[in-house]
């Protein structure tokens, strides 16, 4: 509720109702789809019809501050409305509407929506009209359902889709052309299609959805370039491999009765097409030859001479093809001075395609010219002359370079735009495919001499192509690099398996390939190495032991592929890009000058990256937990991360230097935010505080309380002078930090407030939340201005564009959204991830968007056209948190669990890993085995369930669901099975709840009720009479389990509770806390016998009883083991040699060797009669042995991370 306020100073001035505000949108929308062809007006639209500025129509359309009643009057004027007393309210003083009518009277959509993706310009277009009118009576009048138009190569098809299009917009609610020339997969398609013909309201890319859509709404698809995805040669009209879905969607399509209009062009038909030719269903195909009246026009563009019959012979021998006709007319002009009849007369022309005539012209072009044209193919969009030198190998000189790009031009075999180059799609093809047969022959082959000098004027022509072009870039953009790697690398990988048809013999020829390499000069300014690399790749190739030592390595792209115990010695790696050692993104934050970012994960890592590149710059270690934010300065010299170790640290942004650790917060610490002045911080903390801190001394200055739950994100507004934060109470607060009072509360979210984000040229807060909703608030007034819904999941991050137009949100749903700020609609839905999102942040320039995910990646995406431009990747082989240890009866067998979704088993007298288990979709925290060995149980975290597990089979027998939020721990009860006590099982869970489960007929038998938040951990006593458990509500609870009642409470920690253990007797219990104590309880008694305290411990994760019930281990947050002799309370030994937090201890049966599950990856087994580490358990890291002595080219940061992977170097 929002507190009560000193009265303002009064402003003249009126604001829309809610019914005036419905009134001006529905002319307004009415003006739309009169004047404007259905399209929304923009800003600049309106700007320009009434005469107001951008921050006149922002005050006027989110009804938060008062305008001059004239204002109005011309906004209403502009529509053809006359403004009246119910349409305004006169003072400012008076609130517009309640926040509730708002939201019950949304502003209707707009009436057509059109995303026109890459569709050329046809502005110039001729004829066509026969085409046009039969394609516009299709799909306007008889409302076919899929129509496909057909022809070769540069006959024209992209512009006559694009021109009917235009035409046929008004008769749609929505339109969207897409170009397939990429070989986008099905998914990645209709993750394009679904969110923008659903207008967001779904986000899963199936042709379930699609259909849906179409049915829903009047749509129209195009989609050109089809042929990309079918196979050439003898399977022409086939889809290529992982692409049959295609197949399912044209049939699904015309089958299926809707409203909507699927159309395709393609130089090919699919044979899905072909199989509706003479069925009744509502499917067209047009087969496009040449048009003459089209090719005589383009011919009176192209500076020709000639009668009118000369240049209608040139057209008919050209096919009346215009790609074949521009062609043909820079040779007339070359070679005759552009006169067509001597052309005619020396040439005989015997038009079989545009295929052979490329084939003709290409001959022709120079070893520069043609080295060109391949770039550009393997670049796949428009590119610049820079980045043209930057790829040509060897060197040449600049002016050469302009020189063969306008010679290019003026045959138009390539296209410029605004100082770039590509290649229109049937070139490009034609390109491609040469490269593709080239390379192959090459590669089989393999007696291409490479060391000829670059020097010598036939270098280009002799030397391997294998050599000189790239065939897949690391820096190009994601989505073009998937590219390269479908259509060039995945190919050439075809080609050489079906040669080499044994493994065993591509293997051979593969290492002669790379033996090659190593004994031939020069080894330096060469694409081969790499290329090498990235097609063992693709081959699956075991790429153990291979030597690559003294290469020259370039754009190798190698995140995802094991390189154990490869030799890299003395190489030159540039321009390629490794796996990274990334936990869960929790954070992301740009530098203010857009050219680093800096992320925080769940291994204790701040990093820093080059914005443009995806270049690990620093890595910052000192985190003893997760790294939950992360800010800079506003100069961009400082960063700011916080943890859960409940620290936060000031570092160098430039050097990595920690500068100071400010140390207050009792728990976890969600936020940090820098004040705009640079001088002061300010923390949002799970102990339910806030704390502002001065930067220069590190001093806390202010402690703010006033929220009934933990704080989760804070951010300075109106230049500094007031702090909003947002809190797991469901409400956000505006401070004034500098005398700590409060000036409002905002209520409305109905679940935890998790993220804000500040408009400051608007001064609108933004909070997302646990309710799936994004509230947009007038920070004057208190009001909600908006409500945004359409995430399905928490959204967990929020953030405002530069220019304050747009809010994008991030969600556990996987998905990104970005919001118009003034209507609230969504514009664009963002998909690539595959799990849960957490950070995103806007660039300074508002062109860009980084995301961080618990998928272990961090993204950067084009604002402009929705695309992943760049992914930073985590190893997703290697094993992260060793969350929870079980041994088996058996006393040999050992069970890990992960959060990598991955359980592993563990034959301790070999120290291998025996066998992996997976099934979960998320993180594992708790498991637990049988009493007789033969189940295991494990809590699925993120997935909400509990499976249980065949010990001997690895198979998952049974899937527990009926939490209702993350499970946190399970435990299997010790008694025996009777017919009075079957094989129970406890859990606990996010949701404040434990359940008993009978595992015999795999139900819920009860559910206990008691904690007020999370259950961490749960415990049987060895009898199987009594379960304790432990929360984060402070306190520990001991549970009756044939009546299920609670027996007692037990209070003493000031934190919460994380792990709960008895005693083999039973008559002990022992409980650990993030209050950095051990308490050993009575359980008879029901009081605590003694409490154990050090206070560099910190959390204490897990806690075990040694056999004989004389020893505790505990396990904490400082990374070490400790020892307790818990009839005295005294630490009896201490054990080092982890590097993060310790999560799991479990002593062997014999009481002998105590083993450590750790967050740094690893399980360590102790001798506890000397104190020494017997052996380290780990499944081999990605790069583990892999030699980077000498390497160059890497900065100190690269070869940190390789070596966090398993490389080794003896340099000193």
């Amino acid at each position: 509720m929002t507190n009560p306020q000193k009265p303002s100073k009064r402003r003249r001035g009126v604001i829309l109702t809610a019914a005036g505000w419905q009134r001006l949108q529905t002319a307004q929308q009415q003006s739309e789809l009169t004047h404007n062809g259905g399209n929304p007006y923009t800003v600049e639209d309106l700007n320009e019809l009434t005469h107001l500025s951008r921050n006149t129509l922002s005050k006027v359309r989110l009804r938060k501050k008062p305008v001059d009643r004239h204002t109005l009057e011309a906004y209403f004027t502009t529509f053809g409305l006359n403004l009246t007393p119910k349409d305004y309210n006169r003072t400012a003083l008076e609130r517009a509407e309640a926040p509730e009518q708002f939201e019950t009277e949304p502003v209707p959509p707009p009436s057509n929506h059109q995303d026109w993706g890459e569709a050329i310009d046809v502005s110039i277009f001729y004829g066509r009209t026969t085409e046009l009118a039969a394609l516009k009576q299709w799909v306007v009048i008889d409302r076919y359902r899929l129509i496909s138009i057909f022809g070769m190569g540069g006959i024209g098809k992209t512009a006559l889709s694009v021109k009917l299009a235009q035409l046929v917009q008004r008769d749609f609610d929505y339109v969207i052309w897409r170009s397939l020339r990429n070989a986008p997969t099905m998914e990645s398609l209709l993750g394009e299609l679904v969110p923008f013909l659903s207008r967001h309201q779904t986000t899963e890319p199936t042709i379930g959805k699609l259909l849906q859509c179409f049915k829903q709404s009047r749509c129209l698809a195009i989609l050109d370039n089809v042929e990309t995805i079918l196979q050439s040669n003898r399977n022409a009209g086939y889809f290529r491999p992982n692409y049959e879905p295609y197949g399912d969607l044209l049939r699904v399509i015309g089958e299926t009765d809707h409203q909507s209009c699927l159309l395709l062009t393609s130089r090919e038909k699919p044979v899905e097409m072909a199989k509706f030719i003479g069925s009744e269903e509502a499917v067209r195909t047009l087969s496009l030859s040449g048009s003459l009246e089209t090719s005589l026009a383009l011919i009176e563009t192209q500076e020709l001479i000639g009668t009118q019959d000369h240049k209608q012979q040139l057209c008919e021998a050209c096919g009346c093809s215009p790609l074949a006709l521009k062609i043909t007319a820079s040779s007339i002009h070359e070679l005759f001075d552009g006169n067509i009849a001597q052309f005619l007369f020396e040439k005989t022309i015997v038009f079989n395609g545009v295929r052979r005539l490329l084939n003709q012209q290409f001959e022709r072009l120079s070893s520069q010219e043609r080295s060109i044209m391949y770039w550009l193919a393997i670049n796949r969009e428009w590119t610049s002359i820079s980045e043209l030198d930057d790829d040509l190998i060897p060197k040449i000189p600049r002016s050469h370079l302009l020189e063969s790009l306008e010679s290019l031009c003026w045959r138009s075999l390539i296209e410029k735009r605004s100082g770039k180059y590509t290649l229109q799609p049937v070139v490009m093809e034609y390109i491609i495919g040469q490269l593709v047969e080239r390379v192959c022959q090459e590669l089989i082959e393999w007696e291409i001499d490479i060391s000829l000098s670059s020097s010598e004027p036939n270098f280009l022509t002799k030397t391997s192509l294998f050599h000189v072009h790239a065939l897949l870039k690391t820096n190009a953009t994601d989505y073009i690099r998937e590219s390269q790697k479908r259509l060039i690398l995945q190919p050439i990988a075809e080609q050489i398996q079906q040669t080499f048809s044994t493994p065993a013999s591509l293997e051979k020829h593969i290492k002669a390939i790379l033996a090659s390499l190593r004994s031939k000069s020069p080894k330096v300014g060469a694409y081969s190495s790499g290329n090498l690399l990235n097609l063992c790749g693709l081959l699956n190739l075991n790429l153990a032991n291979y030597n690559f030592s003294g290469l020259d390595i370039r754009q190798a792209y190698l995140p995802g592929i094991d390189l154990p115990r490869v030799n890299f010695s003395n190489a030159h790696i540039t321009s390629s890009i490794f796996a990274e050692p990334l936990g869960d993104m929790l954070c992301v934050a740009f530098s203010p000058n857009g050219q680093m970012i800096a992320t925080g994960d769940s291994n204790g890592f701040l990093s820093v990256w080059q914005a443009n590149t995806g270049q690990r710059l620093l890595t910052c270690q000192g985190h003893a937990g997760w790294v939950m934010s992360v800010d800079f300065s506003p100069d961009g010299t400082l960063l700011a991360s916080s943890s859960n170790d409940q620290d936060i640290r000031l570092w160098d942004a430039h050097t990595g230097q920690c500068l100071k650790i400010l140390q207050g917060h009792t728990n976890l610490v969600w936020s940090v935010r820098f004040n705009p002045d640079g001088k002061h911080l300010a923390s949002g903390c799970h102990d339910q505080t806030i704390k502002v801190w001065n930067v220069s001394s590190g001093e806390c200055c202010h402690t703010l309380r006033a929220h009934a739950s933990g704080v989760f994100d804070v951010v300075f507004c109106m230049g500094g002078k007031t702090l909003a934060s947002s809190s797991m109470d469901c409400t956000v607060k505006l401070w004034d930090w500098a005398n700590g009072s409060t000036l409002k509360t905002l209520e409305g979210h109905t679940d935890a407030v998790l993220s804000l984000a500040y408009n400051t040229l608007d001064q609108i807060l933004v909070s997302g939340g646990r309710d799936k909703t994004i509230r947009l608030w007038n920070i004057e007034t208190g009001d909600c201005l908006q409500i945004l819904q359409g995430h399905i999941h928490w959204i967990w991050g929020v953030s405002v564009s530069p220019d304050g137009q747009t809010v994008a949100s991030s969600s556990s749903d996987c998905s990104i959204k970005l919001w118009d700020v003034i209507t609230g609609q969504c514009l664009q839905t963002l998909l690539g991830h595959t799990s849960g999102l957490y950070g995103i942040a806007f660039s300074p320039d508002g062109q860009r968007l980084t995301s961080g995910s618990s998928d272990q990646t961090v993204k950067f995406w084009d604002i402009s056209t929705g695309k992943v431009l760049r992914t930073v990747q985590g190893h997703t082989r290697q094993i992260h948190q060793v969350r929870s240890l079980a041994l088996n009866v058996d006393g040999h067998t050992l069970a890990s669990s992960s959060d990598r979704q991955i359980i592993r088993f563990w034959d301790l007298q070999t120290g291998n890993c025996s066998q992996t288990l997976q099934g979960h979709t998320g993180w594992i925290f708790g498991i637990d085995q049988s009493p007789d060995g033969q189940w295991l149980a494990s809590a699925g975290g993120e997935d909400q369930t509990i499976k249980i597990w065949d010990v001997k089979t690895g198979q998952c027998v049974q899937n527990l669901q009926g939490h209702l939020a993350w499970v946190f721990d399970v435990a299997f009860n010790p008694a025996s099975p009777s017919e009075s006590n079957k094989t129970l099982l406890a859990s606990g869970s996010q949701d404040q709840t434990i359940k008993l489960w009978d595992l015999d007929r795999g139900e819920c038998l009860k559910t206990l009720y008691g904690h007020s938040q999370t259950v961490w951990t749960v415990a049987f006593n060895p009898q199987g009479t009594l379960l304790a458990s432990g929360g984060q509500d402070h306190t520990v609870k001991v549970w009756n389990i044939p009546t299920g009642s609670l027996l007692t409470t037990l209070l003493g920690h000031t934190n919460e509770v994380l792990s709960v253990t008895f005693n083999p007797q039973g008559t002990i219990l022992a409980s650990g806390s993030q209050d950095q104590s051990i308490k050993l309880w009575d359980v008879e008694r029901e009081q605590a016998l003694k409490t154990i305290s050090q206070q560099e411990m910190g959390h204490i994760w897990t806690l075990a009883f040694s056999p004989d019930g004389h020893l505790l281990a505990s396990g904490s947050v400082d990374h070490m083991i400790r020892l307790w002799d818990i009839h005295t309370g005294e630490n009896v030994q201490t054990l080092k040699g982890h590097t993060n937090w310790v999560l799991s201890v479990c002593f062997n049966t014999q009481g002998t060797v105590l083993i450590s599950g750790s967050a740094d990856a690893t399980i360590k087994l102790w001798d506890l009669h000397t104190g020494d580490c017997l052996e380290t358990l780990r499944p081999d890291r990605p790069y583990e042995g892999m030699n980077i002595t000498g390497v160059t080219g890497l900065t100190e940061a690269q070869k940190s991370t390789l070596q966090n992977l398993g490389a080794m170097s003896n340099d000193s």
